[in-house]
């Protein structure tokens, strides 16, 4: 894969520099071009993001949880809860995603994704974890959605480890990007340093 110019704002370009390192360090945004579609790191909350559609990182049962679970749900409404019992009564398996409204939130759709309990990684935790982004993938494109935010899946109290989760996500989605048109932006909003440091670390080495 081969990434045109490196951003760490909107107009600002720079060449690969010992300045990258600062801005990782300040956790400012970065964003990384592939092709005609972007991935942009983002510390922040993902409540708050005006896309086509925010990824819940949920449980297998769906039903509700803390953490990035709890924060969606919360901000988007009861009426969520209520959506996913009356259409997915069986749950989600684990590497998969499911789509609802996003009742209050500044989206289309939430993608409820389920990644996989780290068990030491030799539990198929890398191939279940790459299934959930490429399952809200594939719902972005069918639902011709242009831009995607997804929280970082499975690293809360799943324990997946950040760098390795980060590889898996990053890779995951810049390949598909590179092998279509229809999503042009995805984020990845990560709510403390220690994770964006993490995935900022792997998409450097996207980079080379």
């Amino acid at each position: 894969m081969a990434p045109i110019v490196f951003y760490t704002e909107p107009g600002d370009q720079y060449l690969i520099c010992a300045l990258q390192v600062v801005r990782i360090i300040e956790c400012k945004p970065m964003i990384v071009q592939f092709g005609s579609a972007r991935i942009e790191l983002v510390l922040g909350d993902i409540t708050t993001q005006r896309v086509d559609a925010i990824v819940n990182a949920a449980n297998a049962m769906l039903a509700g949880g803390g953490g990035v679970d709890g924060a969606i749900h919360n901000a988007a409404g009861p009426e969520i809860m209520a959506e996913l019992k009356r259409r997915y009564p069986d749950g989600c398996p684990t590497g998969s995603a499911v789509e609802t409204t996003a009742g209050n939130l500044n989206a289309k759709y939430i993608f409820h994704a389920v990644g996989p309990i780290w068990r030491g990684g030799g539990n198929q935790e890398r191939e279940l974890l790459q299934s959930a982004y490429q399952t809200c993938l594939s719902l972005g494109e069918k639902l011709q959605c242009r831009s995607l935010a997804f929280p970082s899946i499975s690293t809360g109290v799943y324990g997946y480890p950040v760098d390795l989760a980060a590889d898996v996500a990053l890779k995951t989605v810049a390949t598909r990007l590179e092998s279509t048109n229809q999503l042009e932006v995805v984020k990845f909003v990560l709510f403390d340093q220690g994770t964006f440091g993490g995935y900022a670390r792997v998409l450097e080495t996207m980079l080379v």
